[in-house]
């Protein structure tokens, strides 16, 4: 084989290799190095259908192909260029039968690298719905086991209301598959095959790019051959969905360190999943739940860097976009892993600690919402009137030291001058029974058990669907390789 240009004379300079090229090199060989051999091989197939390579040529060369792993290529500045594309087009120029003059005619690196990226994309991102969803089903089954343990819900930092540990779990889990679905939506919407663009504006021999697409698993090509190898916004659209969900996330993680300090006691983690003080042998922290909250920070930072590296670029296939701005995308889908992961083992091991819960919910007024609307149907008071009567009484008992759990009848009359109440000992008996609040929220997607079961259910569905949808990307990606191979007629390693 000769020199792989004529246009300079010279290998890179070492300065280039040691701080781009050879970094860049071991990034896609960890990669992309898969998917760039998958498309190396589904462009044999169109050679062959062309009449360009024979049958034994493209399998020949697809054979050769299939040799190609890390620790077989390396950056070379004179042989490759320390280029991956080069690398493989160098292996199979080395091997035992030389490929015929035709192979990679009428092609470019550009639309070649735009699809292993793509590839390696959608695969990702097929991991992170399993990923997510395994966390989710963490937050339905420990939900599923507190949703009649009573807690107080807060507002502005304030204990507002009774709900319930299952209540609030389920509310993650609602999130993570909102997340999901829109993970899903990305996978769907970036499913079009770059190739056929060649470097910037198509290509001169008669390519089937259906056919290119179909056999990678694409539901689509690219409409558009610049759009094809100049755009990456799928990238951004991946890491703005990761980084929401990571702000999402963070949100769920810092009531989760409220709630198990020693100034709440709500939930606890077992000491596998604890940490020390130094210093204070009476402390037990629980730094695990920092460093996930701490790391949904990464997301939405490696994100940022998707966009300003791409922000102001001319619109083009440039080295700035389509290598630059993708050296931590390998690290943001890294970190979303890593967050799902450490989530989900926090769930699994998390557990409620039901009294101090219930104590929180009888010392303080959390039925006052409730008093106010019995008031109204059962004693004729207007809503505003009855939110003021309320209001007061719970102020002066405040005042006097009285917790929700010893009401009192005469106060609340002198409460609601003008008003001639029937029983205000029942009312308060049903307003702060801690129980009968929950119960009381009944409308779909309350906090009440019955709303909150029957929502769960419906997570439990969702998820068994979203399930099969990874198993089948999964078992097409599996099937379309094999079938590849298959009509190239090499073996396919399982």
């Amino acid at each position: 084989m000769t020199g792989l240009t004529g246009r300079i004379d010279s290998p890179p300079a070492d300065i280039l290799r040691e701080e781009v090229l050879d970094p860049q090199f071991a990034r896609e060989a960890g990669t992309l190095l898969p998917w760039y051999v998958a498309v190396e091989k589904v462009l044999l197939l169109e050679y062959r259908r062309m009449g360009l390579l024979s049958p034994t040529q493209a399998r020949t060369i697809g054979s050769r192909l299939d040799e190609i792993s890390a620790d077989r290529i390396a950056a070379d500045g004179t042989g490759n260029l320390s280029d991956i594309a080069f690398a493989i087009e160098r292996y199979v120029h080395d091997g035992p039968v030389p490929p015929p003059g035709a192979w990679h005619v009428d092609r470019s690196r550009n639309d070649l690298q735009s699809c292993a990226q793509l590839l390696y994309a959608r695969g990702e991102l097929a991991s992170l719905v399993a990923r997510a969803g395994t966390l989710a089903r963490a937050a339905v089954d420990l939900a599923a086991t507190g949703t009649r343990l009573p807690m107080p819900g807060y507002t502005h930092l304030q204990a507002a209301q009774t709900i319930t540990p299952g209540f609030y779990l389920c509310a993650l889990a609602e999130e993570t598959l909102r997340a999901m679905r829109q993970l899903r939506a990305t996978h769907d919407a970036i499913s079009e095959c770059p190739l056929g663009a060649g470097a910037m504006a198509g290509q001169e021999l008669e390519w089937d790019l259906d056919r290119l697409a179909q056999l990678l698993t694409f539901d689509r090509p690219a409409r558009h051959a610049l759009v094809a190898v100049a755009s990456r916004g799928w990238a951004l659209r991946i890491g703005g969905d990761l980084s929401a969900y990571g702000v999402v996330l963070g949100r769920f993680v810092t009531d989760l360190m409220t709630w198990s300090s020693g100034a709440y006691g709500f939930l606890d983690l077992p000491d596998a999943m604890a940490g020390i003080s130094s210093a204070m042998p009476q402390k037990r922290n629980f730094p695990v739940l920092e460093r996930i909250r701490g790391r949904t920070a990464h997301l939405t930072s490696l994100s940022l860097d998707l966009t300003l590296t791409q922000r102001a670029t001319p619109y083009a296939n440039m080295v700035e976009v389509s290598k630059e701005a993708g050296t931590y995308l390998p690290g943001l889908f890294a970190t979303a892993t890593s967050v799902l992961r450490l989530a989900t083992t926090v769930l699994a091991q998390l557990r409620f600690v039901p009294d101090r819960m219930r104590a929180a919910c009888e010392q303080d007024y959390l039925g006052g919402f409730r008093l106010a609307n019995l008031l109204t149907l059962r004693e004729g008071i207007p809503w505003r009137e009855a939110q003021v009567v309320a209001g007061r009484y719970i102020a002066v008992a405040v005042r006097e030291g009285r917790p929700a759990s010893r009401p009192d009848a005469e106060l609340l009359r002198r409460s609601a001058p003008g008003f001639a109440l029937t029983e205000p000992a029942k009312l308060l008996a049903e307003a702060f029974d801690v129980d009968a609040g929950l119960t009381a929220k009944a409308s779909a997607g309350a906090t009440g058990p019955e709303p909150v079961e029957r929502l769960l259910d419906a997570q439990r569905a969702e998820l068994d669907d979203h399930a099969g949808w990874c198993a089948a990307r999964r078992d097409a990606t599996a099937a379309a390789m094999a079938a590849i191979d298959r009509e190239l007629e090499v073996p396919h390693a399982v």
